[in-house]
C-alpha cells in the first residue's frame, strides 16, 4: 500500500505538470470547435450482455482534408493494382457519391473502384447505423499512442484522428449506439508517456471526453467513464515500453485529481493468466491487472480451426472468467471472423479461413458454454488484416493485387452474425 500511494503522489505531480505544447494547438482544435454540438443519445452503461466492435477509422482518401493520401491503403506510396494493404474491398453499393474516393483499380467490367474514408461524417454515421440495424452495442474506437507526440512526422496523423473521434461521438449519439476510447500502446517507448499522458489531458479538457453531460453514448462502466488500453503485458521485442510506464499511466487515469476518474479496460495477452506464448512473464504483470475494471484478452491468430479448438477456446475463456470473478474484475472475450494480410505483409492469402461465418459462430458458441454474456468483435473495419465484419464485396478488383470476398453470402452476413450471437449470449434466440 505504501508503493501505490508513493506511486499515486509521483503520477500526480508528473501529470499536473503537463502543459500543451503550442505547436499542438491546431491538432486538438477540432476537438474544442466541434464539442457540446452533439445531439443527444441515451445514456450507455456497462457491458453485460452486449456485443462491441473495434472501431479502426484510421483510412484515409485523397480529398477527404487530410493531406495524408491513401494512408492505410497504399503500400510503399503507392495504391494501385500490386501495391496495396488491404484484403478485403468495402462494399459501397449503399454510399452517396460525397462518400466515394475514386482509385486506379478497376472492377472486372472496368469501372473504377472506389474506397471510402473514415474522415467523412457521413460514412462515419453510416457505419454507427449499422451497428444500430445489427444490434452491436457500440465501438472501442482506436487511438494508437504513437500519434501523440504531435511532431512534424505525426502531425498530420494526430489532426486527423482527433477530427475521426469527433466524427465517432456525433455518429454514436446519433444512432444511440455507445462509444469509448481505446488507445494502442503499440510503438511506444518508455519515453513516449509523458505525450500520451498530455494527449489525454487534452480529450479531457478540451473535449470534455467521458464527462460531457452533451455526450450521453459514452460509454459508462461502474459509474464512471470507461477508457481501453491496448497492448499491457504482451511479450516481444516490438514491445519497447515497460510494465512500469504502463502502470503510472493505469494510474493517472483512474487516479489523477483533475483528468482522472475512469475506469479502465485493459487489452491483454491471450496467455495473460498462465502468463506463457504472447505474455510477459514480469512477476509484477498480475498485480498490474488487478488495477483493471475489465480484462480483455486478444485471441486474434491464437486459434486457426474452431471446429477442432472449440473446447480448447471454452476451457481458457471459463478459466479466465473464474480468475476475473474471483478479483472482482469484468471479463470481455475478443471473437474475429478469419484473418488474412498477404497485401500488408505477404504470405497466404486467407491465412485463417472464414468459412462461410462458421469460424465466428463457433466463437460464439464457445463463448455461451464458457459462461460468458458479452463480446468484443475485432473487428468492424479493419481490412489490413481482413478481420472487418462491416459489408465487404464479392466483385472486388481485378489485377495484379489479390482479394477475398464473403465467399458469395450477402454483404451484412457478418454483421448478421453479430446480432445472432449477441441474442445466443443473451438466451434469445428460438429454442433456447
Amino acid at each position: 500500500m505504501k508503493r501505490n500511494l508513493s506511486l499515486l503522489i509521483s503520477l500526480s505531480i508528473w501529470a499536473t505538470g503537463i502543459s500543451g505544447d503550442i505547436s499542438l494547438n491546431d491538432a486538438y482544435s477540432i476537438l474544442t470547435v466541434r464539442a457540446g454540438k452533439t445531439p443527444r443519445s441515451e445514456s450507455r452503461s456497462g457491458i453485460k450482455g452486449r456485443v462491441f466492435c473495434g472501431y479502426q477509422g484510421w483510412f484515409r482518401a485523397p480529398g477527404d482534408g487530410s493531406d495524408l493520401g491513401f494512408h492505410h491503403y497504399e503500400k510503399n506510396g503507392k495504391f494501385e493494382p500490386g501495391h496495396c494493404t488491404i484484403d478485403l474491398w468495402p462494399d459501397l453499393s449503399e454510399f452517396d457519391e460525397d462518400e466515394k474516393y475514386p482509385t486506379a483499380f478497376r472492377h472486372k467490367d472496368g469501372s473504377v473502384a472506389n474506397v471510402f474514408s473514415s474522415l467523412n461524417p457521413k460514412t462515419v454515421n453510416r457505419h454507427f447505423r449499422w451497428m444500430k440495424e445489427y444490434d452491436i452495442d457500440g465501438a472501442f474506437v482506436q487511438r494508437f499512442a504513437t500519434q501523440a507526440k504531435g511532431d512534424s512526422k505525426s502531425f498530420d496523423l494526430l489532426k486527423a484522428d482527433n477530427q475521426k473521434l469527433i466524427n465517432c461521438r456525433e455518429a454514436a449519439n446519433l444512432n444511440n449506439r455507445a462509444y469509448a476510447l481505446m488507445y494502442d500502446l503499440s510503438g511506444l517507448t518508455d519515453d513516449d508517456f509523458e505525450d500520451l499522458a498530455r494527449d489525454w489531458k487534452n480529450l479531457r479538457t478540451l473535449m470534455k471526453l467521458g464527462n460531457d453531460p452533451n455526450d450521453p453514448a459514452y460509454l459508462q462502466f461502474a459509474g464512471k467513464p470507461l477508457v481501453a488500453i491496448w497492448g499491457v503485458g504482451f511479450s516481444g521485442d516490438d514491445r519497447k515500453y515497460t510494465l512500469e510506464s504502463a502502470e503510472k499511466f493505469i494510474r493517472l487515469l483512474k487516479h489523477n485529481p483533475e483528468w482522472g476518474g475512469m475506469s479502465v479496460m485493459l487489452g491483454v495477452p491471450y496467455y495473460w493468466r498462465e502468463q506463457t506464448r504472447d505474455a510477459t512473464g514480469h512477476p509484477g504483470f498480475h498485480q498490474v491487472l488487478q488495477l483493471a475494471d475489465i480484462i480483455s484478452p486478444w485471441s486474434v491468430g491464437r486459434y486457426h480451426d474452431t471446429s477442432k479448438g472449440a473446447v480448447q477456446i471454452v476451457s481458457i475463456q471459463a478459466e479466465d472468467l473464474k480468475w476475473c470473478q474471483q478479483k472482482d474484475i469484468e471479463y470481455l472475450p475478443v471473437l474475429y471472423p478469419g484473418f488474412s494480410w498477404k497485401n500488408l505483409h505477404g504470405g497466404e492469402l486467407n491465412a485463417i479461413p472464414r468459412r462461410g461465418g462458421k469460424f465466428l459462430w463457433d466463437q460464439f458458441i464457445a463463448t455461451k458454454a464458457a459462461g460468458n454474456q458479452s463480446a468484443y468483435i475485432a473487428m468492424f473495419d479493419e481490412i489490413d488484416e481482413a478481420t472487418a465484419i462491416f459489408k465487404c464485396t464479392n466483385q472486388p478488383p481485378v489485377g495484379k493485387s489479390e482479394f477475398l470476398t464473403y465467399e458469395n453470402l450477402p454483404n451484412d452476413h457478418y454483421l448478421w452474425l453479430c446480432r445472432e450471437g449477441r441474442r445466443l449470449l443473451n438466451d434469445q434466440l428460438p429454442g433456447r
